[in-house]
């Protein structure tokens, strides 16, 4: 399996930036989706996740009404549309690929090929 995301850059604060990561090597729609981030010094934080039709999605609270997750499995693609971006949103975002369902959506414990991480930067 292999996950490869694209999008990541530097941007303003109040900017926008959409986060693309596209899978190989599994049966994409089969799967659950997420996205989590990494800032400097701190752990891997969950970002938001996606059901395997779409149907439902989740979100940490501090993304919701600025971020939004979404998939098109004909293309075996997860989308992070990031708007509004704030200087702590800052760091280091990961697709990965839920396996497990035996803890919540948001432990990356449930998650178990990642991706290798796009930088996302927002400045003040």
């Amino acid at each position: 399996v292999q996950l490869q995301a694209s999008g990541g850059g530097l941007v303003q604060a109040g900017g926008s930036l959409r986060l693309s990561c596209k899978a190989s090597g599994l049966t994409f729609s089969l799967y659950a989706l997420g996205w989590f981030r990494q800032a400097p010094g701190k752990e891997r934080e969950f970002v938001a996740a996606i059901t395997r039709n779409g149907g439902i999605t989740y979100y940490v609270d501090s993304v919701k009404g600025r971020f939004t997750i979404s998939r098109d499995n004909a293309q075996r693609t997860v989308y992070l549309q990031m708007n509004s971006l704030k200087p702590e949103d800052t760091a280091v975002y990961y697709c990965a690929v839920r396996v497990y369902y035996s803890d919540e959506y948001y432990s990356p414990a449930e998650y178990v090929y990642w991706g290798p991480g796009t930088q996302v930067t927002v400045s003040s």
